[in-house]
């Protein structure tokens, strides 16, 4: 299956060069770029992409606005770009609804990677990134907290547990001495209940709860 992107940034050739390199990719298709947030908006609407590759500083709508209305009206999936991992937008863009983050500077061979990553349905988020995102709930002491989740069963709650702390589906498993398969079901119900998009998302409601405490 082709993986179809549109490819959003103000700086030309930067745009240009990851299309290139996306393009160029036997299972992946740049179906559009765009300059700012109004015209990735208008891509997204009009060619109905897997993967939007967005930019987060853009003139007329920056790329938290743009992912917005993405997240909010259809089910392409976003991936954000900075130059700098310390960014003061990324919490937000991950309310947003993006599904992973990287910086400009990303190789090749990663840029490539996330992509599939993040089409295929999971989260990416470099290392500095999720300690940034875990930070920001340890200087928020009043935080909006996250009710619900006595939905989950005792074992999805303890699959969202090691979520947030950055576990793979392979090393939760381990964890918690079970498949992989039955990871993947846990993780599943935890995102259904909950009405949960990705990974991502299921982290900021950990630590939201309290289920998850930042050093912990």
């Amino acid at each position: 299956m082709t993986v179809r992107v549109v490819v959003a940034d103000d700086q030309e050739l930067v745009r240009g060069g990851f299309a290139m390199i996306l393009d160029g990719q036997p299972d992946i298709e740049v179906v559009a770029e765009a300059g700012d947030g109004v015209e990735a908006v208008a891509a997204v609407r009009e060619h109905i992409p897997d993967v939007l590759l967005l930019d987060i500083r853009m003139p007329r709508m920056d790329g938290i606005e743009a992912a917005g209305i993405v997240c909010a009206e259809t089910r392409c999936r976003v991936l954000m770009l900075t130059t700098f991992d310390v960014d003061d937008y990324v919490f937000d863009a991950l309310r947003a609804g993006a599904s992973g983050f990287l910086l400009k500077d990303v190789r090749r061979d990663d840029l490539v990677h996330a992509v599939r990553v993040v089409a295929a349905g999971e989260s990416l988020l470099a290392p500095t990134v999720t300690t940034r995102l875990i930070s920001e709930f340890t200087s928020r002491p009043a935080a909006r907290r996250v009710t619900g989740l006595d939905v989950l069963t005792a074992r999805e709650r303890q699959t969202l547990e090691l979520i947030a702390r950055g576990l793979s589906n392979a090393e939760i498993a381990a964890a918690m001495v079970v498949s992989e398969h039955t990871v993947k079901t846990h993780v599943s119900n935890v995102l259904s209940k909950l009405g949960l998009r990705d990974r991502v998302q299921a982290v900021i409601a950990a630590y939201e709860s309290g289920l998850a405490v930042p050093g912990a």
